[in-house]
């Protein structure tokens, strides 16, 4: 960097030229990247004439070679997502390719940009030809800055882009760096001088995840940082240094097991390379580091402690035998597939004497052979908190455990409240006295779900295998653990006591296993309870951490109202009472350990699963986009979806981003 010179700056994200990731015809589109490798070099340029300089000196070494640095970010990503290794001459050879079509793309604009502007004066293009660094110029590039000039002396950088990835591609992987870790922790200084640490997701590993991968057998081409030898972090920079004009930055990170002697001569090597700067970093517990990646934690040993249970009832009895292996899967679609055609739904009105009249409709897929996968209820004058279970069940319907569904519905239909009625069953209208709404509810279900045969050949049963008990464990006459909470709601009066009944593990951990609630509230929610109650009781946390994210953004007309956050003395609008709820057990079990404040398991189990080759395809969805979750308020739209991600502030509404960490 000369005297007085600027860092005008700018990265293009690798990940988002990634077409089909994670599959067989996962592919690189060029054609796209080039097209916006001008537009970027303009954009940079424009910058320098924008740009308020403190010192005259600054603005004449600016206006006399027009230096920009355009570079990539997120190259360790788009590498896993091609399923091309880092440390591979494949990963190499990508980067390579990819490096010197920006340099390309990059000179042709500033030869553009120079017909349309001008040059600088003090840009003499033979003298400028004779560098080591033009003279690799295709020819016809050469030939252009020859009679035309070129715009910017330099053109060129890969920076290190900690905050931009974090920021604005959904901590990608840094600049030309792999990832360094998949989950990791972030350390940001407070302005009073402590210390705040962040979990940290990677974007490929994240859209992996959500995309149904299996997080626990990640794909050869996830190799993270401290994974890559020293020389193989060298050879990347080698691999990609002679298409960049200026610089690249570059940390070649060891484990603080590695030995001195396996790098001791990198620089060495580097010098010999042709390589300009580099860096390393062992940590130690003199340094400190920023990125940390978690020590997995040792085996707890399970305490000896008389039973706190009634062991007579062998259903009710907590049994871990044996844990689910990792590759059953457990959901056949994450969330509701997109059906480009549509699917057939089943409609059943439901009338109900104290006025409830409403639509029950039961939508199925025909793949081979019909599956039902999601229920929903519409109507202005149904149930309050009928939707709510209808939700929370078409996660169950859309698993690939048809025992699971069935136990399910057999529970539910044995609810009993003060809203039973007469139910006219299908086919033929026949009158049934159900014991409550949720029965009647629940018995349609079922039968619309027999009628296509979901239930003839049950098959594997996966969530079912992993429940801890059968029946929910009574208590012995020493009683229970438990944790209660008041919820009201001043717009629909709701006004009554949660309670969520807790137990301790084999482990030694502390797990919540059933719901309850007493007051005033729609009776309905009690169905809910049941449900989620045995979504509880599977061992895996990412179940019950799914259902209940589900639940966050579920609005009732004239529902919606202000209450303490949990964690928090500030209030916040929430859409409903039932995502309420759901916002107190998620922060319940984040109190625990067990799951962190947006509903994620902190410690994966690896049972929650998903079946890839039955996706229905869907379009991919732009870096960074996100279900719309209740958060602060935004100033950038107005909505109350501000979360805390990655230790940044991000809108899930309009992807708006504030201050990080």
């Amino acid at each position: 960097m000369p005297d007085y010179g600027c860092c005008c700056l700018g990265s293009i994200d690798l990940t988002r030229f990634v077409r089909a990731p994670f599959s067989a015809g996962a592919s690189f589109d060029r054609e796209a990247f080039c097209r916006l490798v001008p537009v970027a070099v303009r954009m940079l340029d424009n910058v320098l004439d924008v740009t308020y300089w403190p010192l005259p000196q600054q603005k004449d070494e600016a206006k006399s070679k027009r230096r920009v640095g355009l570079g990539f970010t997120g190259l360790g990503d788009a590498l896993v997502m091609l399923g091309l290794r880092y440390d591979s001459d494949e990963g190499r050879e990508f980067a390579a390719s990819v490096a010197q079509s920006l340099r390309d793309q990059a000179y042709r604009a500033s030869i553009e940009l120079g017909k349309e502007k001008g040059v600088p004066a003090r840009i003499d293009p033979e003298k400028y030809l004779e560098s080591g660094f033009a003279k690799r110029l295709p020819a016809e590039i050469r030939e252009g800055i020859l009679q035309h000039g070129i715009r910017n002396s330099h053109l060129l950088s890969i920076a290190p882009t900690g905050t931009i990835s974090l920021a604005f591609a959904d901590n990608a992987s840094n600049g030309i760096e792999p990832a360094f870790a998949w989950v990791y922790t972030r350390k940001k200084r407070e302005p009073d001088g402590s210390v705040k640490e962040y979990t940290v997701e990677d974007h490929a590993y994240r859209l992996y995840r959500e995309g149904g991968g299996d997080t626990a057998r990640l794909p050869g081409s996830f190799v993270s940082a401290l994974e890559i030898s020293a020389r193989d972090h060298l050879a990347m920079v080698a691999t990609v240094a002679p298409y960049v004009d200026t610089s690249i930055s570059k940390t070649v990170n060891v484990p603080a097991c590695c030995p001195y002697e396996d790098f001791e001569d990198l620089y060495l090597e580097a010098w010999k390379f042709g390589v300009k700067g580099l860096a390393t970093h062992r940590p130690s517990e003199v340094r400190g580091s920023v990125l940390s990646v978690e020590p997995k934690p040792a085996e707890a040993k399970a305490p000896e402690t008389a039973p706190e249970f009634d062991e007579s009832d062998p259903d009710r009895r907590i049994e871990l035998k044996s844990v689910p292996a990792p590759a059953l899967a457990s959901l056949r679609w994450r969330k509701r597939p997109v059906l480009p055609s549509g699917n057939p739904a089943w409609c059943y009105v439901v009338d109900h004497p104290r006025g409830y009249k409403f639509a029950v409709f039961i939508g199925h897929v025909e793949n081979g052979r019909n599956h039902p996968f999601e229920v929903w209820v519409n109507g202005a004058e149904q149930p309050r908190g009928l939707g709510a279970l209808a939700k929370s069940l078409s996660m169950d319907m859309r698993s690939n455990d048809r025992g699971w569904l069935r136990r399910k519905l057999e529970s539910l239909a044995q609810a009993s409240a003060d809203d039973g009625f007469e139910l006219a069953m299908p086919p033929q209208g026949e009158p049934k006295r159900v014991p409550s709404m949720v029965s009647g509810f629940a018995q349609l279900l079922w039968y619309r779900c027999t009628e296509l045969g979901a239930f003839g050949d049950i098959g594997d049963t996966p969530v079912l295998n992993a429940l801890m008990s059968p029946k929910e464990p009574k208590t012995g006459p020493d009683g229970t653990m438990s944790w209660v909470v008041d919820v009201l709601n001043p717009a629909t009066g709701d006004d009554f006591v949660a309670g969520v009944k807790e137990l301790l593990m084999p482990d030694g951990q502390r797990r919540p296993y059933s719901l309850w609630l007493s007051g005033e509230y729609p009776k309905v929610l009690d169905g809910l309870c049941k449900s989620l109650s045995y979504d509880m009781r599977v061992l895996d946390p990412a179940w019950v951490g799914g259902k209940l994210r589900q639940l966050l953004d579920y609005a009732e007309p004239r529902g919606d109202f202000l209450a303490r956050t949990p964690g928090s003395s500030k209030q916040r609008n929430y859409p409903s009472t039932v995502a309420y709820i759901a916002r107190l057990l998620i922060h319940r079990y984040a109190m625990l350990g067990i799951l962190d404040e947006e509903g994620y398991p902190l410690i994966e189990a690896g049972m929650m699963q998903y079946d890839a080759d039955n996706v229905v395809p869907i379009k991919a969805r732009s870096v960074g986009a996100m279900e719309v979750a209740p958060g602060k308020r935004c100033g950038e739209c107005g909505n109350y979806a501000v979360i805390r991600k990655d230790g940044c502030d991000f809108c899930t509404a309009c992807g708006a981003t504030g201050a990080c960490g």
